[in-house]
């Protein structure tokens, strides 16, 4: 694994919080920076409803065991200000060395 190539990627998820009135609210929160490396895998331009063009970016991110062992697929990935949501997440031969967490761009 080349750790050259990982760049600071943000971790984000619905986190539990109490406000002021000792209530539970769900808001979304980063969790913390991550590093991995991002592989751009495939692309899509779909036509929609009303000649809407839809773009379908997934790529992986790849990163070491240790650092992603408890990320789950309810979370997602923002680099550069662009969100990924985590579609599944691949322990390649069961080694516990490295993870590979497919993700699909989402486009605004």
């Amino acid at each position: 694994m080349n750790a050259g190539k990982f760049k600071p990627i943000e971790l984000w998820g619905n986190v539990e919080t109490t406000n002021e009135l000792l209530e539970t609210d769900i808001s979304a929160n980063k969790i913390r920076t991550v590093w991995a490396e991002l592989i751009p895998r495939t692309g899509a331009m779909l036509r929609g409803e009303a000649d809407t063009i839809i773009s379908k970016c997934t790529h992986k991110f790849k990163m070491r065991y240790g650092s992603g062992k408890d990320i789950e697929e309810d979370m997602w990935f923002v680099y550069r200000g662009q969100r990924f949501d985590i579609k599944f997440i691949l322990n390649p031969r069961f080694k516990d060395e490295s993870l590979e967490i497919f993700v699909e761009e989402v486009v605004r």
